[in-house]
């Protein structure tokens, strides 16, 4: 059934129940923990779950993308990722851009220069939707460059499907959550997976750090790629002398040290 048809009505609002029950009683069990951060978190439950949200799930679910949407993984100011479950009883991560509270001039910013995007909009909702195909197409390239990223599935309006990192439901932490125990050779991959990301995918992160990779079993997994730029914007050996830096600056704050000037050779240099 299309959501847009009159029809739907009862089946969205019984959609943003289930969505927005699960949501809180998610956020209520992190509260407890003392992991949310501020007022405007405790409210993302009934925040992110817009009618035209719940007609993207409606639609997502239709298509067999999504069966259950259940706990949150992570709060953030412009998006909130989800725990769901596909009609095959997969975990699968649900990234859902929230379009009232997101930084459009960094979108703005970021997308600006792009090739592969001619976005000229001042639409809040399209330029989020521009915002979420680039992540989708980001990962896909890097996926195929064969750097460990989550493989993406769909992106549709302002959610983003894509592989669950975690076992048996647990999301795995961050690096910054949970330091990895053998230092040197995490760092061996990282610098391997930023080296195939520029060589291959012709990429750059532009935000990498100990916060934007997870630690899954000890294996680093680059995460949130959606600012990430290809080799021919202007900013993007600005945006690769940040990256190095900061992994400089975490292996540091865990003892050890890193050369940056090595590492940017160990990165760019051709195989």
């Amino acid at each position: 059934m299309d959501p847009e048809k009159a029809g739907s009505a009862p089946e969205l609002r019984a959609l943003k129940s289930r969505a927005v029950d699960r949501a809180d009683s998610d956020l209520g069990r992190m509260e407890a923990e003392k992991r949310l951060k501020s007022v405007e978190d405790r409210r993302v439950g009934s925040e992110i779950f817009d009618e035209l949200t719940l007609k993207t799930l409606y639609k997502l679910a239709n298509a067999g993308y999504l069966s259950v949407l259940n706990g949150a993984v992570s709060t953030g100011k412009e998006a909130n990722v989800f725990k769901g479950i596909t009609e095959s009883d997969e975990f699968v991560a649900v990234k859902i851009y929230r379009v009232s509270t997101s930084d459009f001039r960094k979108m703005q910013y970021y997308i600006q220069g792009d090739p592969r995007f001619r976005v000229r909009t001042t639409n809040k909702r399209q330029l989020v939707q521009a915002w979420v195909n680039k992540e989708f197409r980001n990962l896909k390239r890097a996926h195929e460059a064969g750097v460990r990223v989550p493989e993406p599935t769909v992106a549709r309006d302002n959610i983003l499907i894509m592989e669950f990192i975690g076992d048996d439901g647990a999301p795995a932490p961050t690096m910054r959550e949970a330091p990895p125990e053998d230092p040197e050779g995490v760092l061996e991959r990282i610098v391997e997976y930023m080296h195939l990301l520029y060589t291959r995918a012709r990429l750059v992160h532009g935000d990498l750090s100990f916060f934007n990779i997870l630690n899954h079993g000890g294996e680093p997994v680059i995460i949130d790629v959606s600012q990430a730029m290809v080799l021919e914007h202007p900013l993007a050996p600005e945006l690769l002398e940040r990256d190095v830096e900061n992994i400089v600056r975490d292996f540091g704050r865990i003892g050890l040290s890193v050369n940056g000037s090595e590492i940017m050779k160990q990165i760019t240099r051709k195989d």
